[in-house]
């Protein structure tokens, strides 16, 4: 046996990993391009797997159902968002805020069905979905922390203030993809300004957390 049979032969599990985990990661972006702004309950099986190309068996392999498939799809998409999110710690901190505010914008524009499911939790109560949705907010209210107070780990009064301003963020983002008679960069401006105001109040109810200078009205 030559030197690189040895090795094909040494490592054919990890070959076959690497392969599997290609083959899925394939799956699931030809699932977020299906579903971007095809509802869930719009796409059979059958569907999906006449639109992806592939037997359906091999949806049913990776992901177990239709519904493991979804899940993955959405999970991989927000990665994304939250990655973005989470990205930029060397700009200043109104150009970070405004970068991420845009960046959820276009998420939502662009991934409107699973943007829809993740703000409503999905069909009833779906743990799973909520959980994921969680998380997205968790990295908001981090990523705006951050920037304005230079820590992600903050007091009760300036969390709430902050979670309150991201959940008002995503009502009016769904109507916005419902009705899009702002432009992205008139959504973003107005979503920046209603963040300043929130600043303004944490600071009002906890002065430990003083509005960035970039949030006061004479700033």
């Amino acid at each position: 046996m030559n030197t690189s049979e040895h090795r094909e032969s040494a490592h054919p599990r990890a070959r076959g990993t690497e392969r599997s985990s290609a083959r899925r990661a394939e799956l699931i972006t030809i699932g977020r391009r299906l579903f971007a702004d095809t509802s869930y309950d719009a796409l059979s099986m059958d569907d999906i797997a006449r639109q992806a190309h592939v037997a359906k068996g091999l949806i049913y392999y990776y992901f177990q159902s239709k519904r493991g498939y979804y899940l993955a799809i959405v999970e991989d998409s927000v990665a994304d968002l939250v990655t973005f999110a989470g990205s930029g710690r060397d700009l200043p901190a109104v150009e970070r805020v405004h970068r991420t505010v845009d960046g959820y914008l276009r998420y939502a524009e662009h991934n409107q069905a699973a943007y829809r499911t993740i703000v409503s939790g999905g069909v009833g109560f779906d743990a799973e979905v909520h959980a994921i949705r969680d998380g997205v907010r968790e990295a908001i209210v981090a990523t705006i922390a951050e920037g304005a107070y230079g820590r992600a780990a903050i007091a009760p009064v300036a969390r709430m203030g902050l979670l309150s301003w991201v959940c008002g963020v995503e009502g009016a983002t769904l109507d916005w993809i419902d009705r899009p008679e702002l432009s992205r960069d008139a959504m973003r401006e107005l979503l920046v300004k209603t963040l300043g105001g929130a600043l303004r109040a944490v600071e009002e109810l906890d002065p430990a957390y003083p509005a960035p200078a970039a949030a006061r009205r004479d700033g």
